[in-house]
C-alpha cells in the first residue's frame, strides 16, 4: 500500500509540472509569434535589378569545300550500292587474327591506373572489372580493334578501327589517360 501511495505522489507531481510547463510554453509561444510578425513586417528585401539579356548574334558556318557528312546523296550512294565502301583491309586484318582478352571489354570500361618499365619496355597497368592487367605497345584493347601504339607515364595512344556514318571503316586515334 505504501508503494501505491508513493507512485501516486510521483504521478501527481508529474501532472502538475506538465500543466505548469504547458502554460509557460503557451505564453512563450505567443511572444515568439508576435516577434516573428513584427520582424516580417519590417523586413525589406534587397533585390538587385536584372541585367538586360545579351543579344544573340548568329554566326554563319562556312565549311568550305568539305563534303557534308549528313548529305542525303552521300548516304544514298552507300545504301544503294549495298556494299561497304572504303578500305575493307582495315577490318579484314582484324577478323583473321586471334582476339586478345581485353578486346572483350568496351574501351570506356578500361582504366589506365599505372605505368612501369618491365624488361626495358614501357608497360601500362589497366584495371578492368577489378582485375589488373599489364599491356605493352602492340597489344589490342577495346571492342574497336584498339592497337596500343605508344605508352607513356601519363597516357596510352591507341589506333582504333571504327565505322563512320556511311558505314566506311576508318582509323581513329584515341588516348587513354592515367586515372588517379
Amino acid at each position: 500500500m505504501a508503494s501505491s501511495f508513493h507512485w501516486s505522489r510521483y504521478l501527481l507531481i508529474l501532472g502538475v509540472s506538465g500543466a505548469l510547463l504547458g502554460c509557460i510554453m503557451d505564453s512563450r509561444q505567443s511572444e515568439v509569434s508576435a516577434w516573428m510578425a513584427r520582424e516580417k513586417s519590417q523586413a525589406v528585401p534587397n533585390i538587385q535589378p536584372l541585367r538586360e539579356p545579351l543579344v544573340f548574334q548568329p554566326v554563319a558556318y562556312d565549311r568550305g569545300s568539305a563534303e557534308d557528312p549528313f548529305a542525303f546523296e552521300k548516304l544514298a550512294r552507300v545504301f544503294q550500292s549495298g556494299q561497304v565502301r572504303g578500305d575493307t583491309r582495315l577490318i579484314d586484318q582484324h577478323r583473321n587474327r586471334r582476339k586478345e582478352p581485353l578486346e572483350a571489354y568496351p574501351l570506356d570500361s578500361i582504366k589506365m591506373v599505372g605505368f612501369m618499365q618491365k624488361a626495358g619496355r614501357p608497360t601500362a597497368l589497366v584495371l578492368v572489372e577489378s582485375h589488373l592487367y599489364q599491356v605493352v605497345a602492340g597489344n589490342y584493347i577495346g571492342q574497336n580493334y584498339g592497337l596500343i601504339q605508344n605508352i607513356s607515364e601519363t597516357q596510352m595512344k591507341l589506333q582504333e578501327v571504327v565505322q563512320d556514318a556511311t558505314g566506311e571503316w576508318i582509323e581513329q586515334s584515341t588516348v587513354l589517360e592515367l586515372q588517379e
